[in-house]
């Protein structure tokens, strides 16, 4: 199959990586902080044109205050870098989710970051922050309904592909690969309208020592499967 297309990729095992090595759990966001930009030049390098992290699910609000504001701080300073990034990679920068419950200054810094970087497209990178799937497809419900209810949209008219055009999502392909990191074997609410037909990779791997190697391994995995059955291609003269 090549190299996917779109790479979708749940960025897992920051606060396991900080506490095998004594360190607390904001030391571990840090260092997964660092490795996106890693990943994404990476990613570019091996010809991938659509590369979606989860930063910040709607379900993380319930974790220590003190690391829900290092987060957001590490994303704030990510959004302050992002210009000289978005320029030197040639990258387009998108972010889904509910942004309305972040504090309006990054709100702003979103914005302005999402303009400044819509006239590239060498990687189209997207950010999901505050981001929960059920709580996308309830939004896109409700977009939808509107639109029925102002007679902008019949109901006979609505398919997947309708709903698909409310969703956050709208604007790009859907993901040909999942990678998770740090060994879970779950979608942790992750894009489930859009990974109805992606493959899936999960590596034990943590998300800061998670490399171009490990990148690369990856895609080699997803290249060996045949999408017609969904498994391992078989050997050929057996």
């Amino acid at each position: 199959m090549g190299v996917p297309q779109h790479i979708a990729i749940i960025m897992d095992g920051n606060g396991r990586w900080a506490a095998s090595r004594g360190l607390p759990r904001t030391a571990g966001h840090t260092q997964g902080a660092k490795n996106v930009e890693r990943i994404c030049l990476a990613a570019k390098k091996l010809g991938v044109k659509y590369l979606t992290l989860y930063a910040f699910s709607t379900e993380n609000w319930s974790r220590p205050q003190p690391e829900v504001k290092a987060l957001m701080k590490l994303l704030e300073g990510y959004l302050d870098r992002c210009q000289k990034t978005v320029e030197e990679n040639k990258m387009r920068l998108r972010v889904i989710g509910d942004i309305t419950r972040l504090d309006p200054k990054l709100q702003e810094k979103i914005k302005d970051a999402q303009q400044i970087s819509a006239i590239y497209h060498d990687l189209n990178l997207t950010i999901a922050i505050n981001y929960g799937s059920r709580d996308e497809m309830v939004r896109a419900m409700r977009k939808m309904c509107e639109d029925v209810k102002a007679d902008k949209r019949l109901i006979s008219e609505i398919t997947p592909e309708s709903f698909s055009e409310y969703l956050d999502t709208k604007d790009i392909p859907d993901p040909d690969l999942l990678i998770r990191t740090s060994g879970e074997l779950r979608l942790s609410n992750y894009l489930l309208w859009q990974l109805a037909y992606s493959e899936m990779y999960f590596t034990d791997i943590a998300w800061p020592d998670f490399d171009e190697k490990e990148l690369e391994k990856a895609i080699n995995a997803f290249s060996s499967r045949d999408r017609r059955y969904g498994g391992i291609q078989e050997e050929k003269n057996v």
